[in-house]
């Protein structure tokens, strides 16, 4: 293996198995994603199941890794950095692009960070103030990083509104494939 992607797998985000979820994992993951604040109680009225019930599948898909946290969607805009920047990286032969995946992601305004096939090496989303907020981190910070032969700048000019992916693909989900079924207790709490 190239030496300059051996360290990949100890920075990069490890692939996990799917989850089995059912009809209720499911439409329990659908209203969260609609309504992260709701109570326990309100989902298990909506779903029609006890507040236990609810409690104890949220505490399992919580361990299970398939709810990852709890949090705010900030719009950019309304504090200033509202300007969506992707930058395509590729790095020097013989350099430990792990290394710069992960300098990369120290980064405040660094939102996302991915290894990608094709003639890149990593493609990163960021988020700026304006032109000159990404010039000084652009010269003072990214390219001051090692073994970053170049980059291409893309900015955004325009995007869609904000979607709710999470409930949009949970739908999908819940119609493309039947999930897995499991006993009587699993699926009861």
């Amino acid at each position: 293996m190239d030496a300059s992607l051996a360290g990949l797998a100890k920075v990069a985000a490890q692939p996990r198995a799917a989850v089995p979820l059912d009809d209720i994992d499911l439409a329990l993951l659908r209203h969260l994603a609609e309504h992260a604040r709701i109570s326990q109680r309100r989902l298990a009225a909506r779903l029609g199941i006890s507040a236990p019930t609810v409690s104890e599948r949220m505490s399992r898909l919580e361990r299970s890794g398939v709810i990852r946290g709890y949090g705010a969607q900030i719009d950019w805009d309304a504090v200033g950095y509202g300007v969506s920047v992707y930058l395509s990286v590729t790095a020097a032969a013989g350099y430990d692009t792990a290394e710069i995946m992960r300098s990369l992601w120290e980064i405040a305004e660094v939102e996302d960070v991915m290894i990608v096939t094709g003639s890149l090496d990593m493609l990163a989303k960021l988020r700026v103030r304006d032109h000159g907020h990404l010039r000084t981190l652009l010269m003072e910070r990214i390219w001051q990083i090692p073994g970053m032969q170049r980059t291409e700048t893309l900015i955004g000019m325009a995007e869609m509104p904000p979607k709710n992916f999470a409930a949009g693909l949970l739908d999908h989900i819940d119609r493309a494939a039947p999930a897995p079924q499991g006993t009587a207790d699993e699926t009861t709490g």
